[in-house]
């Protein structure tokens, strides 16, 4: 019951603000405008870009009115949370008037962010051996590392799979859905409460944000949804994990790890930046193949939920 009074509460935040958040948008000009002859900008009516307020707004709320704690690590996910989305805001300003951001401080206020999380306690520590069943421990160093790169990884891949209306969105809600069900059957009430919560707010989302989109999150919203699924799959999957099941929250974020595992290596080859905004996600790829964006949107939220059934499988398989 308390799940269900989460996703509706949660759900029905985000669906309330996201209107009075797009009138602003548009009395402060704070919109993505299409440009032309730019492959990454799809649309072609200016799209506010205030989402990712309302669905900030609508986690937390929902959070601490259901789960009821504040603690360290809730304060660590506050405020890494309140820092993705002062960068992003500004990243996303930016791009307002047509100019792109520097990657750099972008790239120290995530780890920062991720860091926080880690000085809470909420921390990568180790696997179960599978053969003695002892629990290893790795580590501080190692600890730290793999942590942080996890949150960094994650919230980057989410941001990197928002270029194409309900794309996100659609694959975060799958991500938090198969999160959730991992955190049930773990028995982990905590990273569920969390994870039907995100499912909440990004169905409400979805329901302005399918195409064709009547707002967008943004920088600051993708960033904020893929910090979150990273701290649940931290505080739910990856405790007390086997080598095997630490495959189960990859496998639920597998559309975006996998696709911009690719499209890092192939900016690698190519000699570009990393961080270099270009039309090499498989979204891109899928339109250019001469799928619409429904049609493409399906397929990637079909791949998704597979990888999510799978994720579940091989949960079944270690329980």
């Amino acid at each position: 019951m308390l799940y269900i009074l989460a996703l509706a509460l949660s759900f029905l935040i985000v669906y309330a603000l996201i209107p009075p958040f797009s009138r602003l948008g548009f009395k402060l000009d704070f919109v993505d405008k299409p440009r032309k002859n730019e492959e990454r900008k799809l649309h072609r009516e200016p799209i506010p870009l205030t989402a990712s307020y309302a669905i900030f707004i609508g986690f937390f709320v929902a959070y601490l009115a259901t789960a009821r704690e504040f603690n360290w690590e809730t304060g660590a996910l506050f405020l890494g949370g309140i820092l993705l989305l002062t960068i992003g805001t500004v990243d996303d300003w930016y791009k307002t008037k047509g100019k792109d951001f520097p990657a750099l401080p972008k790239l120290i206020v995530q780890v920062s962010a991720a860091v926080l999380v880690y000085l809470s306690g909420n921390v990568f520590t180790g696997f179960v051996n599978p053969f003695s069943g002892e629990y290893v421990v790795f580590p501080e160093l190692l600890q730290f590392v793999l942590t942080i790169l996890w949150i960094f990884g994650v919230t980057t891949v989410i941001n990197f799979s928002d270029g194409l209306d309900g794309l996100a969105g659609g694959l975060s809600a799958i991500s938090g859905m198969t999160l959730f069900i991992v955190a049930l059957a773990m028995g982990q009430s905590n990273s569920a409460i969390m994870a039907i919560i995100l499912v909440g707010v990004t169905l409400a989302y979805l329901r302005f944000n399918k195409p064709p989109a009547k707002v967008f999150m943004g920088d600051a919203g993708a960033t904020f949804l893929g910090f979150l699924l990273a701290v649940i799959a931290l505080d739910g999957a990856f405790k007390q994990a086997t080598i095997l099941s630490l495959f189960i929250p990859i496998l639920a974020l597998g559309v975006p790890i996998f696709d911009n595992i690719f499209v890092v290596i192939k900016r690698f080859m190519q000699g570009k930046a990393i961080y270099q905004a270009d039309a090499s996600q498989v979204h891109y790829r899928l339109l250019r193949a001469g799928l619409n964006h429904k049609q493409a949107l399906m397929v990637l939220c079909l791949v998704s939920t597979c990888f999510g059934l799978s994720s579940i499988i091989l949960l079944l398989v270690q329980i």
